[in-house]
């Protein structure tokens, strides 16, 4: 393999982190070669918030959507509407917004080549040589290869790269499905074009949500569950029955794990680094990744470029210590609040009650805004911990 083009980077996965890797390292100066598969669209929400908006300089041509406000459902059917105040988040479609990252990252320097990974190999040297099969097909015979300093696996929660690289125990997940279909003209029959709607109720999820978020013409319609044998298809059925838009026509779906806690480890120590899913950068209680994966692609970029640039490996483990000095007390959390909040309809139903006190709806939307746990109103986080106490201890009962 001494005639095989080398490359400072090979990101695998063209993902939201994969492409901003890509990009970070291209913009750095690296030669870099972004491998993606073919068709693969990730099964989504696809909110964003004005942080990732700003920081990562997404155009408002991206944005399908503008979201004003969010409406939580109880398992009684309570309603609490939340409106987001002094801004919006936007709505993306993940199967034109992750093709516009990966176009970004080809612009600022990386070559773009479809292929499906097959395995690495490292060599004596300290490079690793990359063996892929070109063009969309399991079936091809035909393999490539590659060499590279340095490999960002961005492949998904069963990354093969972080199997193969950086073994561990697995981290829990969750499988979620989503069907795209056509929105309804206008309001009507419940539905909002500038709402989101986030039902609680073990009927269509047992550990985790559904949810209805408008991406302009389209809808997304969509639960997640970590319960084997919950049939995601029919929850999302009976949602769409709940929604009031079951005659919508489907688009399309998909389905796919989501990870939601942090890997131990993004690294191997020598020159391969995780990002995205793979990392397990998913939000707990939320879900939300788009946001983190792009930081932890950002993060991961520089730490291969500080790699490449010193040959020190300790480098490459500054992708995860950055990224939970920021993040990490908010995964911590989230997940607090997952594993108490969604155990069965009665905490659901408090949780959907607590949520009409105005301090608890502008500290969980300052949070998401702006991605960090807000420390600037203590009283307000007092009167939150002593109104969660007397939820918690069912001394009021849920309101429906």
């Amino acid at each position: 393999m001494q005639g095989a083009q080398t490359f400072d980077a090979v990101v695998i996965g063209g993902g939201p982190a994969g492409a901003t890797a890509a990009q970070r390292l291209s913009e750095a100066g690296r030669e870099v070669l972004l491998l993606d598969r073919d068709g693969r669209i990730k099964p989504c929400g696809g909110a964003i918030p004005p942080r990732l908006i700003d920081e990562f300089a997404i155009p408002d041509e991206q944005l399908v959507a503008h979201i004003t406000s969010a409406r939580i459902i109880s398992p009684k059917g309570a309603q609490v509407d939340i409106p987001i105040k002094g801004g919006f988040v936007g709505m993306v479609d993940r199967c034109s917004f992750d093709e516009w990252l990966r176009e970004r990252a080809r612009h600022a320097g990386a070559e773009r080549r479809t292929g499906i990974f097959e395995h690495l190999e490292p060599q004596a040297d300290g490079t690793t040589l990359v063996h892929y099969h070109p063009g969309s097909s399991h079936t091809t015979k035909q393999t490539e290869t590659v060499r590279a300093r340095a490999v960002i696996g961005a492949d998904g929660a069963r990354s093969e790269v972080a199997r193969q690289a950086v073994p561990q125990h697995e981290t829990p997940l969750v499988f979620a499905y989503h069907e795209i279909a056509e929105a309804p003209d206008g309001v009507g029959d419940g539905y909002d074009a500038s709402r989101c709607d986030v039902y609680y109720d073990g009927r269509l999820s047992p550990d985790f949500y559904g949810w209805v978020f408008p991406h302009g013409r389209t809808v997304s319609i969509g639960t997640g569950t970590a319960q084997k044998g919950f049939s995601l298809r029919d929850a999302v059925g009976g949602l769409r029955r709940a929604a009031g838009l079951e005659t919508c026509s489907t688009i399309r779906h998909e389905g796919a794990p989501i990870p939601l806690k942090p890997l131990p480890r993004w690294d191997d120590g020598r020159n391969v680094v995780l990002a995205g899913d793979a990392a397990g950068v998913v939000a707990p209680a939320s879900g939300e990744g788009i946001f983190y994966a792009m930081m932890g692609g950002r993060l991961a970029g520089d730490a291969v470029d500080a790699f490449c640039r010193t040959g020190d490996a300790r480098k490459l483990g500054e992708a995860r210590r950055r990224f939970m000095r920021s993040h990490g007390n908010v995964f911590w959390v989230l997940g607090l609040l997952q594993r108490y909040w969604y155990t069965d309809d009665d905490r659901r139903e408090r949780f959907v009650s607590i949520c009409r006190d105005v301090d608890v709806q502008e500290l969980t939307f300052d949070a998401y805004m702006h991605k960090e746990l807000v420390k600037a109103r203590p009283l307000a986080h007092v009167r939150i911990f002593f109104k969660n106490l007397v939820h918690l201890t069912g001394m009021v009962p849920a309101r429906t």
